[in-house]
């Protein structure tokens, strides 16, 4: 399968300049966020194929005007073509404002989906928005990364976290890519391509389509 990773700027090749065909191979895209809505709404109809999104620090205008045709998967798990999926999106509390959370209040959220976490027999991807502490993470308040993030990868294990808020033009020793215990954590900035094998599942309980199962809204 696929996969096309989006976050925190829109790629003028697929937007400004899209040239038709140009997202055919793409079997599913993400989006770790901080992305105009209408820009997942134009990839979704030019890909033709599913979006899925966790919302940014800067995306609380998703609340009055969501991307369209694009499934919103934060504090969700889904499957699609065998591969299990766990949005948490959003970034550490720095001021006051939508989609920021202090590492106590994730933790919270992560517990909410061990149940489907359990049932699933764990996640192969872990799509965030900021990246664990000290993996991809900056040194300004503002992008530390999630000590509660480590913890879920050190528990379950997934194969890719793919996150963005941490822009690749911040410096010149901004790193793509890192390797924690195993686990690929892929900075997605502007867009990052990757292909990764379906898994095969009973099609009686997932077939080749989106399964999604949705938790009890965050309060925090």
């Amino acid at each position: 399968m696929k996969i096309l990773a989006v976050s925190d700027e829109e790629c003028p090749a697929l937007w400004d300049y899209y040239i038709p065909g140009r997202l055919k191979e793409y079997d599913l895209i993400i989006s770790c966020g901080d992305l105009k809505p209408d820009y997942l709404s134009f990839l979704v109809t030019m890909a033709r194929c599913p979006v899925l999104y966790v919302h940014g620090n800067h995306d609380g205008r998703y609340k009055s005007r969501p991307p369209e045709g694009c499934d919103c998967i934060d504090d969700h798990f889904v499957v699609y073509n065998g591969i299990r999926i766990l949005g948490l999106g959003g970034c550490r509390r720095y001021h006051p404002g939508p989609h920021q959370y202090t590492d106590a209040q994730m933790r919270r959220r992560i517990r909410r989906l061990k149940y489907q976490l359990w049932r699933h027999k764990g996640v192969d991807i872990v799509v965030t928005h900021a990246p664990p502490a000290g993996v991809g993470d900056d040194e300004d308040p503002a992008h530390w990364g999630f000590e509660s993030l480590l913890e879920l990868i050190d528990k379950y294990h997934p194969k890719y976290l793919l996150h963005g808020h941490v822009h690749m033009t911040y410096g010149q020793n901004m790193v793509r890519e890192k390797d924690y215990h195993g686990t690929r954590v892929i900075n997605t900035y502007e867009r990052y391509p990757l292909e990764i094998p379906d898994r095969e599942v009973p099609l009686k309980h997932y077939g080749q389509v989106l399964y999604k199962t949705k938790q009890k809204k965050n309060t925090d």
